[in-house]
């Protein structure tokens, strides 16, 4: 993927992003994420599915990076993750005239027992589809349910990638899968900072917190 396409596309799904209001700050009441981490800053992209048209600019570049990056006859369907994949990975399939499947946190419980749901052939190259990346661990589960069902899986696509955490590539690329992702925190919040969007206070605690996400805490009350 060239340079020039990848920072328009960052550039782009950050300015949308901010436009649908789907960056939210809280430094004094910190977001927590599942793994128990707290975070001054929130990337909301299931408000996205509310807008069409910018849904649409995003999953062009999002199909635009994929056949770039993966191919145009590697990927012989596309996997949505419970839930907030599943939307994304049907535009994405539809986009790229693929099948589409989405995969169940875990078993449903009763019936077949299934957790991917729709056809997927033996042997099938899959892309795992995901709203966001933000330490990497949940897209584990789902990668070890495409195998375990016969599938083949080296790549996951996400709109947001944090962009801050390690463990989000290295986790991946453990399994052998390769993470690709429109724009991170460091793109929205430079974008933000040259059009005003936020105080300086506010750039400040962000940034503080993107450049050491470990050590950060919220600021004492008072």
């Amino acid at each position: 993927m060239s340079d020039s396409f990848e920072k328009q596309a960052a550039l782009a799904a950050a300015s949308i992003l901010l436009e649908t209001n789907s960056v939210h700050f809280s430094p004094d009441k910190p977001f927590t994420f599942t793994s128990g981490r707290q975070s001054p800053v929130y990337i909301d992209c299931r408000r996205l599915i509310s807008f069409p048209r910018a849904r649409a600019k995003l999953m062009d570049l999002g199909a635009e990076m994929i056949t770039r990056n993966i191919g145009y006859e590697s990927l012989d369907a596309i996997a949505g993750g419970e839930t907030a994949g599943i939307p994304f990975a049907a535009w994405i399939a539809e986009r790229l005239s693929l099948p589409m499947l989405y995969i169940r946190k875990k078993p449903k419980g009763f019936g077949r027992m299934a957790q991917i749901e729709g056809e997927m052939k033996e042997g099938a190259r899959v892309l795992l589809v995901e709203d966001l990346a933000s330490e990497g661990t949940s897209k584990i589960n789902f990668i070890q349910a495409i195998r375990a069902a016969g599938g083949q899986i080296a790549h996951t696509f996400v709109v947001f990638h944090y962009g801050i955490f390690p463990s989000s590539v290295e986790s991946l690329k453990a399994e052998g899968v390769l993470l690709h992702g429109l724009t991170t925190w460091h793109d929205v919040l430079a974008l933000a900072h040259e059009r005003g969007s936020f105080t300086d206070p506010q750039y400040q605690a962000i940034k503080s917190f993107l450049d050491d996400p470990e050590g950060w805490k919220a600021p004492a009350a008072g």
